[in-house]
């Protein structure tokens, strides 16, 4: 749930972002701001979070000067036939809800096929040179203008889910393991 806050949080920022000039008077901004958050259509979901919680999209203040069609619908109808209406809307919010979860099952089945199309096994065999990457958290870095990967270096065990024991040129095994995709193929 916590990432799920962080990135509604983020959203709600680059909005404010583009609504300002500078960090000051954000306040004035930030209900315009959620407003927007709230009735922007989720990829994921098809839908807006208004939608889910309230069964009927929101009404946005221009909606009210400049009324919609939607808006001149509603306002000719009797309060009788409006209440008719807004019961229906109560009454289908559960369909409605469940339509969105099978929109948002379906993808997330689509982005995991998309990841997995991009995702190629990498397969090492015992003796074969490798180049180790070299992450920014390492002491071997040197800043983004010097190399990403060093080596080379010859796997000496295949570990199973990934791993891999290395050795240095001159024979000397390394004490730990390392996951196979911090390593790529070198290639003589």
């Amino acid at each position: 749930m916590n990432g799920v806050v962080e990135v509604a949080n983020k959203n709600i920022k680059k909005i404010l972002r583009k609504m300002i000039n500078n960090h000051r008077g954000w306040h004035k901004m930030l209900p315009y701001s959620l407003l927007g958050y709230r009735m922007t259509v989720r990829t994921s979901i098809g839908a807006t979070p208004y939608l889910l919680v309230y069964g009927t999209e929101a009404v946005i203040p221009v909606e009210i000067e400049i009324p919609s069609s939607r808006i001149i619908l509603e306002a000719e109808l009797s309060d009788v036939d409006w209440v008719r209406k807004r019961i229906v809307q109560l009454t289908l919010i559960d369909e409605k809800r469940m339509v969105i979860v099978c929109h948002g099952q379906l993808y997330r089945q689509r982005m995991i096929r998309a990841f997995h199309k991009k995702v190629r096994a990498k397969i090492f065999k015992i003796d074969q040179l490798v180049l180790k990457r070299i992450f920014p958290h390492q002491d071997e870095y040197k800043g983004k203008f010097a190399p990403n990967w060093q080596g080379p270096y010859m796997v000496r065990k295949v570990l199973s889910g990934g791993a891999l024991v290395l050795s240095e040129m001159d024979g000397t095994e390394w004490p730990k393991p390392i996951n196979s995709e911090a390593v790529k193929r070198y290639y003589v």
